[in-house]
């Protein structure tokens, strides 16, 4: 599973309003940022309890990252 993939089924899977989930990549030279777009109500789903959500996420997306051999960074919009 492509690490955009299963960013958006996972926040989908918290946000109260998952037809507001966007997640865009932005292809760099040296690492690819995904951007993770919500609704207003749903930033803290995402975001979690001093940053627990927003930490497991980008956990996921770096080990995803160690198997394609590319690095990701994951950002949250508000």
């Amino acid at each position: 599973m492509a690490p955009v993939e299963l960013v958006e089924y996972v926040v989908s899977c918290l946000v109260s309003q998952p037809d507001d989930v966007d997640v865009r990549t932005i292809p760099g030279n040296e690492e690819t940022v995904i951007e993770v777009r919500v609704a207003e109500d749903d930033i803290g789903k995402v975001i979690g309890k001093n940053g627990s959500v927003a930490r497991a996420l980008r956990t996921l997306v770096s080990a995803l990252g160690v198997q394609d051999n590319t690095s990701y960074i994951l950002e949250i919009i508000d």
